[in-house]
């Protein structure tokens, strides 16, 4: 069903005429409060006290406030004028009387209840999806039908499809996009090389991950005698196979991104194209689009083309891999390309500094899981030269093609990301200050590069990056062009991942002279926004449930066992954590850290013991235990605590 298009209404509200009333889409933080987008003008925010039971995803409209706060302008929910859907996941957290059933719904939050009513066998801790038949029922809670049970909270192997409930992702394919795709066959005929620049002849290879399976992309790189490079950035052509109004984009336009959860992948196309002919699979012909790119030996763009073409990587590499021939621990005959690739990501990094870019280089933490779904470790995976590498390359790919779209005069799907606000600058300056690093009082972009380059080698690198990724604005789609603020970017739009981005796709249709979609590309665009966020926080909840599994197993097995953690972050009233060994974070109220009175240094943002004289503070280490993990609720309770006792040796 299509929405109604967002608008702005400039009535004036009949209460405070002072007030304007907007209308937009809304979006719910898991912590309860909500922002409104809107066609016009920044986000609003939504406390949640003000969201009259709007849930992620309603058309609201809303009273903006005259004041504006430091998150921007401020307003309260006064009309739902479309729900966003009628069904909800949840857990069952008890039963009261006569088949009434206590149901905790994340969508609605822990201080909003939802009571059903059932003659079916439910029990506690039972993960269910419900019809939403009143979302208020008038005591702060809402009412709902019984319309599935998907299984039980202690089962490991089910967190993924309860996801793709309480998030409404489509996890199964029409039989008419499964054999719309089945009947392009396996393999690249005579008849489409022919139409295209072949380059099924050059040595181009692919470097992924170690679990990926669909392969997107894949690189060649020559120099000459003048110490040119020519890059040829080969992207899977997937708008050959996917046309518009097909049964197959529709089913993309649907999801509008591949969302990946840890052991699993709910796919944006089926799998006969995302895994296999749009896949550049090592040793077949695939075909392509490829951006051909000539830099000379400073890493200055000379020239570039893009054309379709036909491509045979040599060799599928994973990052382990390819790391492992350029340190020599490997031997490869690709090992002089993969070294141009080192020295021209070198180049084109320099220039990305020159430019104003941030470069932040933060270890990957993930959490690896069998083959139930049950959690094994968190894994660190490093942002190595391999990494950086391939990112560089995807980055300029990318920013070209902007370029090339936008100098044609083509409307386009730009990758946009604003300034942050000032207010949210500010405080992390304070942050960056209070965590020991010197910066004049009123810093510039040039002065953040250096505070992270500062920064890069510190134990303290990860608290300020997260600080600094919290102040920044979201990034989104927008056929309306106001630059990349974290790349320093005039033009960018997302081109390189056509296989698992709906966005990706409409810019491959549009290179060359194809109907981009069949809505318009600000219809897209919002979708691609909403979907992203949307796939954002299913993976997120599936990812810290997965977290709370593992710390549950070390529970268990020792209940008494404390663990390092480091100070995350310090508010008014409470003490943010994080334990290394779970990747989680955790919270405890200022009178729950210690025997003393805490008083709170708005200015250093820490807490001072007022006797002890102890102080908390971003990066100081502590010692928790944990004491309970509530899986109705998602939640891991923890208490302060003294350093373990380090054993002696018996003589």
């Amino acid at each position: 069903m299509k929405r109604p298009k967002k608008k702005i209404t400039r009535r004036q509200n009949k209460k405070n005429n002072k007030n304007l009333l907007a209308i937009g889409r809304l979006s719910v933080h898991p912590k309860g409060f909500g922002f409104v987008s809107r066609e016009e003008g920044p986000d609003i925010f939504i406390p949640k006290q003000r969201l009259l039971h709007a849930v992620d995803g309603d058309e609201v409209e809303v009273s903006i406030a005259a004041e504006v706060s430091p998150k921007g302008p401020e307003g309260s929910v006064v009309a739902i004028i479309a729900r966003n859907r009628s069904s909800l996941a949840g857990i069952v957290l008890k039963r009261v009387v006569n088949g009434r059933h206590q149901i905790y719904a994340p969508l609605l939050g822990k201080e909003k209840p939802l009571w059903i009513e059932t003659k079916e066998p439910i029990s506690e801790g039972d993960r269910i999806l419900c019809h939403i038949s009143s979302w208020d029922d008038g005591k702060g809670g809402a009412l709902g039908t019984l319309l599935e049970r998907i299984g039980h909270i202690s089962d490991p192997s089910i967190d993924v499809k309860a996801a793709v409930a309480e998030f409404e992702l489509f996890s199964s394919f029409s039989e008419e996009a499964v054999q719309e795709a089945k009947s392009y066959g396996g393999k690249v005929s005579a008849a489409e090389k022919r139409e295209r620049l072949d380059l099924s002849k050059e040595e181009c290879v692919t470097i992924d991950p170690d679990t990926a399976r669909d392969f997107d992309d894949a690189i060649s790189l020559t120099q000459d005698e003048q110490g040119h490079f020519h890059l040829g950035v080969h992207i899977a052509d997937v708008a050959h196979y996917v046309k518009v109004g097909s049964h197959l984009d529709k089913e993309a336009l649907s999801r509008c991104n591949s969302t990946y959860f840890p052991g699993e992948c709910v796919p944006m196309l089926p799998e006969a194209l995302s895994n296999e002919l749009c896949s550049l699979k090592p040793k077949v012909e695939r075909l392509a689009e490829s951006l051909l790119a000539e830099f000379d030996g400073e890493g200055n763009l000379i020239s570039y083309r893009i054309a379709r073409t036909c491509i045979c990587s040599a060799k599928r590499f994973t990052y382990k891999e390819a790391l492992a021939v350029l340190e020599k621990k490997k031997r490869s005959s690709h090992a002089p390309l993969l070294q141009r690739m080192v020295h021209l990501c070198g180049l084109l990094k320099k220039k990305r500094f020159e430019r104003g870019s941030i470069d932040f280089s933060m270890t990957e933490r993930r959490i690896a899981v069998d083959k139930k779904g049950a959690p094994l470790c968190i894994e660190e995976i490093e942002y190595d030269i391999t990494h950086q590498m391939i990112e560089e390359f995807m980055l300029k790919a990318n920013e070209l093609v902007a370029i090339h779209l936008n100098e044609r005069g083509k409307r386009l799907i730009y990758r946009i990301h604003d300034e942050p606000r000032d207010e949210a600058f500010s405080d992390f300056f304070g942050f960056a200050r209070s965590l020991g690093f010197s910066l004049p009082p009123k810093p510039t972009h040039l002065d953040v590069q250096h505070l992270f380059k500062e920064a890069k080698d510190s134990p303290l690198l990860s608290q300020l990056s997260v600080s600094f990724i919290r102040s920044m604005r979201l990034a989104a789609y927008s056929p309306d062009n106001i630059g990349h603020y974290g790349l320093a970017l005039e033009h960018y739009c997302h081109f390189t991942s056509p296989i698992r981005r709906y966005s990706d796709l409409v810019i491959q249709r549009l290179l060359f002279e194809e109907e981009p979609a069949s809505l318009s590309l600000d219809e897209v665009a919002e979708r691609c926004s909403e979907k992203e966020r949307l796939s954002f926080r299913a993976e997120s909840s599936v990812v810290r449930l997965k977290k709370l599994r593992l710390a549950e197993t070390y529970f268990t097995s020792e209940p008494e066992r404390v663990y390092p953690a480091v100070v995350s972050r310090v508010k008014p009233y409470f003490l943010f954590f994080e334990v290394p060994l779970f990747d989680l974070e955790g919270s405890l109220h200022v009178s729950e850290i210690g025997n003393d009175y805490y008083e709170f240094d708005a200015e250093k943002m820490r807490f001072c013991g007022e006797h002890t004289g102890k102080i908390f503070q971003a990066g100081s280490g502590l010692y928790v235990r944990l004491t309970q993990i509530d899986y109705l609720l998602q939640e891991a309770h923890w208490t302060v605590t003294h350093p373990p006792r380090i054993k002696r040796a018996s003589k």
